[in-house]
């Protein structure tokens, strides 16, 4: 037998079974039946409007069968609501004369009523969706009824696109779609004008009446809706007009307020009624119960169109009502008070002429009812798009934005759903050359379970992380949880009970916990159908909704069943892998999955900071109210007179990063060498939707930019020398260039050597991207060897030094039978400028008070020419030219005795002047042209430091002297300073303490700068300490303000010309350190020995150092600019005349003057006025 033989066979079957149409009798649409059955037989699409009392719902349904429909496939008709999709079936099948589920049969979640050779078929809108999924064409309809079409859920418009789409593909199929009237031309242009059959209803007339409340009284809270609509009730009972009231109310409160109100009003007595969504069951179906007294019904929205309430007149209604609105820019699903529109106030009035001519009571002006929208917008303009776009992508169907949606979602409302599922893993990009739909989005494999589960996405990503985690049945408890209105119940007068009782399932930081606390402690109720009574004893005790119960108890098994089905679980019932910690953990991890665009980070008590820096509070009603923990995670954010978070629990933060994945942003900031390490690191921190979860963690920055780990690999851990275990190249580099460093140190110049920069480019050239220990010696395992990195003296000499001129400055002086080490430093304004000599205690009655001058001839040519320069006028005069005269004085004079006699003794003899040996300016000569001597115990731990040996020798020829140096060290000595902690400083103490003779010396303690850390030495010399101890409270200071000048040298660092300029001077460095040293002099060097002294000078100039820094800054401009252009001159002019001894000896002595012009203190040295010149 064919296809076609088998088809046309099961048609004629299905024909002979065909049931017997009966219409109930004054039914206003079966006027229109001809009509409609015509319609039907005619067009693909037709569109049936009218009030409703009509009786669209239960004849069309018949009438399809009428016209021939119902035999290649069921007739369908979706319905918004399960309780009229199963009272409809029901009524059908009563009229026709059947039981339910055999010609007529209904399919609502988690109850089939349905033969498989029924004729119709009543059902959800859901529904329909699901069977989509696995019937794209919908095969088994051959016509489908859309009826209430005009509440225009997410779910109507879907099926109403979905239909659009196969009506493409199935010329067989027929839609009707049925609506009350509003805006039916709109379907009708959707389908291509489909053609629109009106039917009347039964309506009596209703007088509207404008009672509106005065905007003054209002603004200033005088007159409140609630209170109007009392009044309105009490005009009607003074006019004696009689009938039951319906007042409509925008929120719960306003009805318990209105209901407290309306009491001892009457002179009958009343039945006074509310109506919400969250009342029990038991207390809303009262409003549908015959009553012998007047009734009053105070509703919320819900009474406008999904429900009847028999024997309402009046209508007293305030224009108001909570409209859900979904705001894709701060992600929350807000519950505002506004006006409704004119549709919304037509179906209120319309409840009260059913029965009776009617009054409608409107508690606002004509001209704000006119004013209005015309309808409220559709829910798909109003709604995360995320459970939609992903059940589309399951079905196939196609980019959203191509959708034919009755009315096109918002592009921030498409981008807001795409985000949810990127956000939860189910979506991922499609790659381009892919087979597949056009649209740029796919599911991934998580998305494909996701898109099987008939639960919001966020529920259906805590259940799949639950199965990793090993808590599925908790999270399935508290899944099905949230698919539901919440079943406890708080009636009116009970409010305090009520919260008593759920107080027993609160747990103190988890409200997810206290739903399965909840579910437990009903589970033990029973569940057997004997046990029902006991289930329900429970739920009234514990004032919980019974059928909530029961359908979160369907919920839950029903998606155990999906999980089975799909092979998600294989046992229902195993006990709990986790307890304890580890089940809290493993459950609120799974709950964060779902949810992790819904935390909060703790701002102060009760109120949080949420993603996308919204600002949250825990509801009130929560068990974490006034106890929440640093971060929380909630399952709703709802915006009423703030934002609230519902249903929360505290989390770890420690979670977020693992489970955010490539949500996630990660930045990165101050990266730097760790010696310890070995490796360049950064600091990171990782930020989710605003919100900071990791701050400041170390990790290797050679991952993230390995080009500039590199570069900060040279210059710490190679130019810089920053290893915890020098390698042996870097051993050898380090030794060389501090070799050729004591050149500069000792002829007292900075520009032998290449800079850091250059040495960074030295490594640089050589090294590909490293920029850690490790990999640099498995370099240099792989080279067989470092000597690729080894530096040569012409890789770091920017010029030859002139060897003879360095022979001038030996390592060691002898005298007196000692040999004396030499230090040298080029340090201007330090302690320990110049030369140093080093002395044994005990070789301090050796050291000659006269004649050392001579031990070192590099010091004496220079100490020559200053004591030359610095003579009075008179006698300068007749020795000039002075570069001569000194060349003459150094080659002829006799070296013994004190220098200044032996200069007037030969000047005499040489010149003819006359010079007394004490008009040589010694006291005014340069620190540096002074022999620095240091006094040293035998451990090698410094006595005393001084320039005058004449006051050394005093104090330690004597031993009993030296002795009590060293206890007065001891006593007074500090090292390692960081902060004046020590009280206040004298300005001279007793070399020996107690009752000194008179004679005693005395010594002169003094702040003194050791390396990083400040000290306190004891001077022999009054002048000396004074001049180290300013430089040491400038030194303390420093570091006290260690932060200060850090940004300081940040902001000072020369940019431009000044950089270029810079060179002459010995680099960037050497000028930021110069500019430093300058502010660090002005400001914080004063002779102050009191601590209260010093926090009042630390206090006074922290906000003068950024300032000062750039003023000096600018100051140093043109000396320098001066300074390099003259250095590039004798530059070029050295490289011109490299033959021409005496034009190099010139230049060389105008090199020598341009140094001391500007010396590296020059800053210090000159003021503004003068370095302007």
């Amino acid at each position: 037998m064919s296809r076609s033989d088998t088809w046309l066979k099961r048609i004629a079957a299905r024909r002979s079974r065909l049931p017997r149409i009966v219409y109930p009798p004054s039914l206003p649409i079966l006027e229109r039946k001809t009509d409609i059955v015509a319609a039907i037989r005619k067009h693909p699409v037709i569109v049936i409007t009218g009030e409703t009392g009509s009786g669209k719902t239960t004849q069309l349904p018949k009438m399809c069968l009428e016209a021939g429909r119902g035999l290649a496939g069921m007739i369908g008709c979706t319905q918004p609501r399960r309780i009229a999709a199963t009272t409809v079936a029901r009524r059908i099948a009563e009229e026709m004369g059947e039981d339910i589920g055999r010609s007529v049969g209904f399919h609502v979640r988690f109850d089939y009523q349905t033969h498989r050779e029924a004729f119709i078929k009543i059902m959800t809108d859901g529904i329909l969706l699901m069977e989509a999924q696995t019937d794209p064409l919908l095969r088994a309809y051959d016509t489908v009824i859309v009826d209430e079409a005009h509440e225009r859920s997410l779910n109507i418009d879907f099926v109403l696109g979905i239909l659009k789409t196969i009506l493409a593909h199935r010329s067989d199929l027929r839609v009707v779609i049925t609506s009350a009237t509003i805006d039916t031309e709109k379907f009708s242009r959707a389908f291509g004008n489909a053609p629109i059959i009106e039917v009347s209803g039964r309506l009596y007339p209703v007088e509207v009446r404008y009672d509106p409340l005065d905007p003054k009284l209002e603004e200033r809270g005088e007159i409140t809706p609630v209170e109007a609509a009392v009044r309105a009730v009490e005009n009607l009972e003074e006019m004696h007009e009689r009938g039951d009231i319906l007042i409509f109310m925008p929120t719960e409160q306003d009805i318990r307020e209105t209901c407290s109100l309306l009491p001892g009003r009457f002179r009958e007595k009343v039945a006074i009624l509310p109506l919400f969504s969250r009342l029990s069951a038991a207390d809303q179906q009262r409003v549908f119960r015959p009553v012998t007294m007047r009734k009053i019904v105070v509703a919320t929205n819900v009474a406008e169109t999904s429900i009847t309430i028999p024997g309402i007149r009046f209508v007293i209604d305030t224009g108001l009502a909570r409209i859900a609105q979904y705001n894709p820019r701060s992600r929350t699903a807000g519950l505002p008070v506004r006006p409704i529109s004119k549709s919304s106030a037509d179906q209120r009035k319309g409840r009260c002429g059913r029965v009776q001519n009617g009054v409608c009571i409107r508690l606002y002006g004509e001209d704000d009812y006119l004013a209005r929208p015309l309808y409220t917008p559709p829910e798909i303009l109003r709604s995360n798009l995320a459970g939609v776009i992903l059940r589309m992508l399951a079905l196939n169907l196609g980019d959203i934005e191509a959708f034919p949606f009755i009315d096109r979602p918002a592009q921030k409302s498409i981008r807001d759903g795409i985000e949810t599922l990127l956000e939860l893993g189910g979506i991922e990009s499609e790659a381009k050359g892919e087979r597949g739909p056009s649209h740029p989005w796919r599911l991934t494999e998580r998305g494909r379970v996701m898109a099987q589960l008939p639960l919001d996405p966020r529920i259906s990503r805590m259940i799949l992380e639950a199965i990793k985690e090993g808590c599925l049945d908790e999270i399935v408890v508290i899944g099905a949880a949230l698919s539901i209105q919440d079943p406890r119940e708080r009636p009116a007068e009970k409010e305090a009970q009520a919260d008593q009782a759920h107080a027993k399932f609160k747990d103190p930081v988890s409200d997810f916990a206290s739903l399965l606390n909840l579910w437990r402690r009903y589970s033990v109720a029973g569940e057997s159908p004997r046990m029902q009574n006991r289930q329900r004893r429970f739920c009234r005790d514990h004032f919980l909704s019974y059928r909530r119960m029961r359908e979160w108890r369907e919920i839950h098994d029903q998606i155990f069943a999906i999980l089975a089905e799909q092979r998600l679980v294989t046992r229902r019932h195993a006990p709990p892998p986790k307890q304890g910690a580890d089940l809290y953990t493993a459950l609120h991890r799974s709950v964060l999955s779902g949810y992790l665009g819904q935390i909060a980070q703790k701002k102060e008590k009760n109120l949080y900071t949420a993603t996308q820096g919204r600002q949250a509070m825990i509801f009130p009603g929560s068990g974490l109210f006034n106890h929440g923990g640093n971060w929380i995670v909630a399952a709703e954010m709802i915006e009423t007179s703030r934002l609230f978070a519902r249903t929360v629990a505290n989390i770890e933060s420690g979670w977020l990063e693992e489970l955010g994945g490539n949500l996630c942003k990660h930045t990165y900031s101050a990266p730097h060498w760790e010696k310890e390490r070995g490796e360049v690191v950064a600091s990171e921190t990782v930020t989710l939707f605003g919100l900071t979860i990791v701050a400041g963690r170390p990790v290797s920055f050679g991952r993230i930019d390995p080009d500039a780990a590199a570069s900060i690999f040279i210059r710490s851990a190679l130019v810089e020398g920053e290893v915890k275990r020098p390698l042996p190249f870097l051993i050898h580099n380090q030794s060389l260039i501090r070799k050729l460093e004591g050149f500069e140190e000792k002829i007292r110049r900075r520009d032998l050597l290449i800079d850091e920069e250059a040495m960074a480019q030295f490594y640089a050239q050589r090294l590909p991207v490293v920029f850690d220990i490790r990999t640099l010696q498995r370099l240099i395992r792989d080279r067989a060897g470092d000597a690729f990195l080894r530096m040569r003296e012409e890789d770091i000499l920017v010029k030859a030094p002139d060897l003879g001129e360095i022979a001038l400055y030996p390592e060691a002086v002898s005298t007196g039978g000692w040999s004396l080490e030499c230090r040298y430093r080029f340090n201007p304004g330090r302690a320990d400028d110049g030369i140093t000599l080093k002395v044994p205690v005990h070789a301090v009655p050796s050291i000659p008070a006269a004649g050392m001058d001579w031990e070192v001839p590099g010091l004496l040519k220079q100490k020559v020419m200053a004591l030359l320069k610095g003579l009075p006028k008179e006698y300068r005069k007749r020795l000039l030219p002075l570069g001569h005269t000194g060349e003459v004085i150094l080659k002829g004079i006799e070296r013994q005795g004190s220098l200044p006699s032996a200069l007037s003794r030969f000047i005499y003899e040489r010149f003819g002047v006359d010079i007394p040996a004490d008009r040589w300016p010694q006291e005014e000569l340069d620190d540096h042209l002074k022999i620095r001597y240091i006094v040293t115990d035998e451990q090698d731990r410094e006595l005393a430091a001084g320039r005058d040996i004449a006051v050394l020798r005093r104090e330690f020829v004597h031993g009993r002297e030296s002795q009590a140096f060293v206890e007065a060290r001891r006593r007074w000595e500090k090292t390692a300073l960081t902060a004046w902690d020590f009280g206040n400083l004298p300005d001279a103490v007793p070399l020996i303490e107690g009752n000194p003779s008179p004679h005693s010396p005395m010594l002169f303690p003094g702040l003194v700068a050791e390396g990083t850390k400040v000290a306190i030495r004891l001077f022999l010399n009054e002048l000396e300490a004074r001049r180290a101890h300013r430089k040491g409270v400038g030194a303390l200071l420093a570091l006290r303000c260690h932060d200060d000048l850090k940004q300081a040298r940040k902001s000072i660092a020369p940019m431009g010309d000044l950089k270029l300029w810079a060179s002459a001077f010995g680099g960037v460095k050497a000028l930021e350190t110069a500019i430093l040293e300058k502010v660090t002099h002005d400001l914080f060097e004063a002779d102050i020995r009191t601590r209260e002294t010093f926090e009042a000078l630390a206090a006074r100039v922290r906000s003068r150092i950024l300032p000062l820094g750039q003023v000096v800054l600018r100051m140093a401009g043109p000396p320098l600019k001066a300074l390099y252009e003259a250095t590039e001159l004798i530059r070029s002019l050295e490289i011109a005349n490299r033959g021409n001894g005496p034009v190099l000896a010139f230049l060389t002595e105008l090199r020598d003057e341009l140094a001391r012009l500007l010396p590296s203190d020059f800053l210090i040295r000159y003021d503004e006025e003068r370095l302007g010149h």
